[in-house]
């Protein structure tokens, strides 16, 4: 197996390529042909050791340290979008979300879909929890509902804006906060309680009128940025806002993408931020000083989303 390299870096475009980056230099090592349909959404395992790419209708997994352009794995029982996909922590699972209106779950070692569940609604976003038996969805309808794997059945739902869809969630590294983002460009934000019964329930915190445009991705930053806290919005404004989340105070307003800003993800420290754009760009952004530090550049259309593992082996990613 060749050397991996320390810093995952992986961009999916319209261009209908997947590309690889050395995130300092900023250069591109290797490409993969998607020719299947875009991509909706990319995630890497907790061990580095796969990058799931999710499209139209199907998952597919890639060996990150291999040449090879082919996957190594693919889950297709998705009829749809797939919009959504994670990891359990220790990787034995992997969840999904799609427009075909189901969350499901997928056994990595069986390779077979174990669970679905039914939403009702084309799935914009889906979360694990970090007790790792709840999943949080968000779809097209408004609705956030919480499946209970333990329980296997739905144990929460509410609808923060009747006729608005959720297009992203985040929820805190230590359970305690949930943000949801919509198309008017407002997050709604929740501290989450655990009731008597093993049960979460959300407790009305916040509503922050973050944007004007389309609130496109939403992200609460890692454990190792603590005692600092900030929330993420990526905008159809063409900006990224950091938010302290300690009163939701506006910290900086990330300038620079020319279009639509799609996707982001903050390294393992919180010290920067990752972005995707329409204007086929990724960046990367000093979370001091609000600038951007390097523009990775190759796609030939827009750059839908990004996918960042820069821990240690093995650490939660």
């Amino acid at each position: 197996m060749s050397q991996q390299p320390s810093v995952i870096l992986a961009t999916a475009s319209y261009d209908h390529t997947i590309r690889y980056w050395e995130a300092k230099s900023g250069l591109c090592y290797k490409t993969i042909q998607y020719p299947d349909s875009h991509v909706n959404r990319m995630e890497i395992t907790p061990q580095k050791r796969y990058l799931a790419v999710a499209g139209n209708p199907s998952i597919r997994l890639y060996d990150v340290n291999s040449a090879s352009p082919q996957p190594v794995m693919s889950f297709d029982s998705h009829t749809n979008n797939v919009m959504a996909v994670g990891f359990q922590c220790d990787g034995n699972w992997m969840y999904s979300g799609s427009e075909d209106g189901t969350v499901r779950i997928w056994d990595l070692r069986a390779r077979g879909c174990q669970r679905e569940y039914e939403s009702r609604g084309a799935v914009n976003t889906v979360v694990l929890h970090p007790n790792q038996t709840e999943l949080i969805s968000g779809d097209q309808n408004g609705n956030i509902r919480v499946w209970d794997l333990t329980a296997n059945s739905c144990s929460c739902e509410l609808v923060p804006e009747v006729d608005t869809a959720v297009r992203s969630l985040t929820v805190m590294w230590d359970g305690s906060l949930v943000v949801a983002a919509n198309n008017n460009g407002t997050c709604y934000v929740w501290h989450l309680l655990r009731g008597t019964q093993a049960m979460t329930n959300f407790e009305p915190l916040h509503k922050l009128q973050a944007h004007d445009g389309y609130i496109l991705k939403c992200l609460l930053s890692p454990e190792f940025c603590d005692p600092h806290r900030y929330l993420a919005t990526a905008s159809s404004d063409h900006t990224v806002k950091i938010w302290n989340v300690e009163g939701f105070t506006l910290e900086k307003t990330l300038i620079g993408h020319q279009r639509w800003v799609w996707d982001c993800v903050f390294s393992v420290d919180g010290a920067y931020l990752i972005t995707a754009s329409s204007d086929t760009t990724a960046r990367l952004w000093s979370m001091t000083t609000g600038q951007d530090i390097r523009v990775y550049q190759g796609h030939h259309k827009g750059t839908t989303c990004c996918a960042l593992h820069d821990g240690a082996e093995g650490s939660p990613g």
